[in-house]
């Protein structure tokens, strides 16, 4: 394949893709916004999956450095009531297939594995449009353009690439949660870090929900879910975190002091992410030269699966256009072919995030009801 490769986004699905391409001998450049790989946190912990984000792994052959990240026990699950009484224990027995990592310790061991120079921080993308002869020119926000006859954007939500693509734009989903860490949680919030347990604890209520799990270094990372309008967010001032964390708090009123403590008790001030998603089945006609990956292609509410299934894209186009070195439409075809109804299909309940806090049936023995199901299916 003498083309290379553009593309838009160093996160987990385009580092996949560059590093799959490597393997093969495919020459790729990334563009990222961030100034640099430590400009921001990465995140807390994801789950890589034994059926999409550890074959994605397999593919870039970096299963070994993978093993090497996996934190211990933190598969464990339990299921708490408001009251914090606990309702479900599930141990991490060490034959589950979801193993635990730290976001930004698996990107990291992406990054080493690419040639240096692959990818090129600082440089957010503006715009991107058509030219002539099947060819593209993405234009940096500092200046600069860079033409090519091959673009992919894995640049997430908020996707430049997309629109070359499909007019769909994120849509708020009704929910938003406030993330909070405690840090040295066993000595410092022993009653939080007790609730949660050594891996990950939910205490749902229909429209309300406390979601927390046990990172590495002894810190406690929450979601806390509320299904309201952004209007109503917009009323809470969070740039002053003692007025927001008192704002917050007070949706849980009466829920056991060890599950608001990991409201009131975070260690930095609350942060408001709200959550977006682009419509169910989203698809595009094909266009050559051009496609896109993860949230670019189909973002979802957290489910689980985004980062998994950012990766099984990265390392599935990889591997399509390695399979036709000399017909790149080809292999754009292949891969959106099998993308489209892979994330689409993803709307399986995979935990705490994919039960729809809104919901009256969003209760912890709902909840617990799901998991027997999810487990004993075939």
């Amino acid at each position: 394949m003498t083309t290379d490769v553009t593309i838009i986004g160093a996160g987990l699905g385009g580092l996949v893709l560059a590093r799959v391409l490597h393997v093969h001998g495919i020459p790729a450049t990334v563009y990222e916004a961030e100034p640099s790989p430590t400009a921001r946190s990465q995140g807390g912990m994801l789950d890589i999956h034994d059926y999409n984000g550890q074959l994605a792994l397999e593919a870039a052959d970096l299963m070994n450095e993978f093993r090497g990240l996996i934190l211990e026990g933190r598969q464990a699950m339990r299921i708490l009531d408001p009251d914090g009484t606990v309702l479900f224990d599930k141990a991490d027995d060490g034959t589950g297939g979801r193993p635990e990592v730290q976001r930004g310790e698996l990107r990291a061991i992406l990054l080493d594995s690419l040639p240096a120079g692959t990818v090129r921080w600082g440089h957010k993308v503006s715009s991107a449009r058509a030219l002539d002869e099947g060819r593209y020119e993405v234009t940096f926000a500092g200046g600069g353009t860079v033409v090519t006859s091959l673009l992919v954007g894995a640049d997430g939500a908020w996707s430049r690439v997309r629109p070359l693509l499909s007019t769909a734009m994120p849509e708020y989903v009704g929910k938003s949660v406030v993330e909070t860490y405690l840090f040295d949680a066993d000595t410092r919030h022993p009653a939080a870090a007790k609730a949660v347990g050594g891996g990950s604890m939910i205490a749902p209520t229909p429209g309300r929900e406390i979601f927390a799990h046990r990172e590495s270094g002894d810190t406690l990372h929450a979601y806390v879910g509320l299904s309201e309008p952004q209007d109503w967010f917009a009323g809470i001032d969070f740039t002053d975190a003692a007025v927001a964390t008192a704002r917050i708090a007070a949706e849980f009123d009466g829920w056991a002091p060890e599950l608001t403590a990991l409201i009131t008790d975070g260690d930095i001030a609350p942060v408001l992410r709200p959550l977006y998603a682009l419509p169910t089945g989203h698809r595009w006609d094909r266009v050559p030269g051009v496609t896109l990956l993860g949230d670019a292609a189909h973002l979802a509410a957290p489910n689980g699966e985004g980062a998994n299934l950012a990766m099984l894209d990265g390392a599935e186009l990889g591997k399509a256009l390695a399979a036709h070195p000399d017909d790149v439409e080809a292999a754009l075809t292949a891969y959106e072919q099998a993308m489209f109804p892979r994330s689409a299909e993803t709307a399986a309940f995979d935990g705490a995030e994919a039960h729809g806090t809104d919901s009256d049936s969003n209760t912890a023995h709902d909840l617990i009801a799901a998991f027997t199901r999810h487990e004993q299916a075939p």
